[in-house]
C-alpha cells in the first residue's frame, strides 16, 4: 500500500495488461481459464470500432481495480453515433467497499465527454442496475425476445431453466464456424448492399464488424448458409448452456432484401439442424414459429454523455449480438 492510503487512477500502461486480466478473471471465480487473454484482447484491443477506453484504479504499483468501456457504433437515418457499452469492471477483494467502481466508472465517463461520444449502453444485471442507475443511468426497457422450442421437453427445459446463462458457448456440430462463412466479404457485401433501411437506431454493420464480433474460434459461433451459398442467406448463432437446458441464440439472420419468405426458409434451417432446446433472438413478434417471452429480456439502460437525448425503446433496432453478455 502507499504511504498515503489513496487510490489513484489513471489510464493502464503495457505492464498492467497482465494484472487486469488477472483480476478480471478472479473476479468472475475463473482465474484459472486462459480463455480470458483472447476474451480480453478481442473486445478492448481488436475492435474494428476502436480500443476500448479503460480506467484503473492502483495503490502504489498495484492494479486493484479496472473499468472498461467498449468502442460501438450506432446508425441513425444518415448519422453515425460514437458510443461506449460498459462492459468490464473489477475490484479486487481487499479492496471492495471503497468506492472504486464508481469512481472508475465517473472517470471513464469525464473521458468520454472530452472524446465527444455520444452516448453509454449496456444491460446490467439486477446487481449492478442499482448502482448505474444512481450514477445517471437511465432505464430504456426491457428488451423483447421470443422463443421457439423446438420440441415439448424443450419448452419443459426452458420454464425450469432459471439460471443465468453460461457465458461460454456449448461445442456444436451444426454449420460451420462463422469465421468461416464470415469469412466471404464479397458475399456479405452483397447481402448487406441489399438491406433496406433501418427505421431505428441499430449498430453498424460491414463484413469487418461481423467477423470481429462473431468469428474468434473461443467465442464458439457457428453459421449456417443458405442453398447456393452466404449470397443467399446466412444466420449466425451459438449454443449455450442454461441449467439443465441448451438453448440457441440467434444473433444474425441475412438474407438478399430482407425477403420474409427467405427469412422463414433460415429460421426452418436453424430449428432443423441445431441440437438443443428452444432457440432465442431478439423481438417479440409472435412469427415464424417463435413466441413472446414477456418480462423476459435484458434490461437496456442508457447514459447521456454528449447526446442528451435517450432514445426510446421502439426506437432501437437490435440483434442479440448486440445486447447478448460476454
Amino acid at each position: 500500500m502507499n504511504q498515503s492510503g489513496a487510490i489513484e487512477l489513471r489510464p493502464p500502461r503495457p505492464e498492467d495488461r497482465t494484472a487486469i486480466i488477472g483480476l478480471l478473471a478472479a473476479s468472475l471465480g475463473r482465474d484459472d481459464d486462459p480463455r480470458f487473454q483472447a476474451l480480453y484482447a478481442w473486445k478492448h484491443e481488436d475492435n474494428p470500432f476502436g480500443s476500448s477506453l479503460k480506467v484503473v484504479a492502483v495503490d502504489g504499483e498495484r492494479v486493484v481495480g479496472f473499468r472498461g468501456l467498449m468502442c460501438w457504433q450506432w446508425q441513425q437515418d444518415d448519422r453515425i453515433v460514437e458510443a461506449v457499452r460498459a462492459v468490464d469492471t473489477a475490484t479486487h477483494p481487499d479492496y471492495q467497499g471503497r468506492g472504486i467502481f464508481t469512481r472508475l466508472t465517473l472517470r471513464a465517463l469525464e473521458l468520454l465527454s472530452s472524446e465527444g461520444v455520444g452516448f453509454v449502453f449496456n444491460t446490467p444485471n439486477g446487481q449492478s442496475l442499482p448502482g448505474y442507475l444512481k450514477m445517471g443511468w437511465q432505464r430504456v426497457g426491457r428488451v423483447p425476445i421470443s422463443v421457439r422450442p423446438r420440441s415439448p421437453l424443450g419448452a419443459v427445459r426452458m420454464v425450469q431453466a432459471r439460471v443465468p446463462a453460461e457465458r461460454w458457448s456449448e461445442p456444436c456440430a451444426a454449420g460451420e464456424a462463422a469465421g468461416i462463412v464470415l469469412a466471404d466479404v464479397d458475399a456479405l457485401s452483397a447481402l448487406f448492399a441489399s438491406q433496406p433501411p433501418s427505421s431505428g437506431i441499430r449498430t453498424v454493420r460491414s463484413p469487418r464488424y461481423l467477423l470481429w464480433r462473431y468469428g474468434p474460434e473461443t467465442l464458439g459461433y457457428r453459421a449456417l448458409v443458405a442453398d447456393g451459398g452466404a449470397a443467399n442467406g446466412v444466420i449466425v448463432f451459438r449454443v449455450r448452456r442454461r441449467g439443465a437446458a441448451r438453448e440457441v441464440v440467434l444473433d444474425e439472420l441475412l438474407v438478399p432484401g430482407a425477403d420474409p419468405r427467405r427469412t422463414r426458409a433460415m429460421h426452418k434451417l436453424l430449428a432443423s439442424t441445431v441440437d438443443a432446446d428452444y432457440i432465442l433472438r431478439a423481438g417479440g413478434r409472435p412469427v415464424d414459429g417463435y413466441l413472446p417471452l414477456p418480462r423476459q429480456g435484458p434490461i437496456l439502460t442508457w447514459r447521456a454523455v454528449c447526446d442528451m437525448r435517450m432514445p426510446t425503446l421502439a426506437e432501437w433496432d437490435v440483434t442479440m449480438g448486440d445486447i447478448e453478455l460476454f
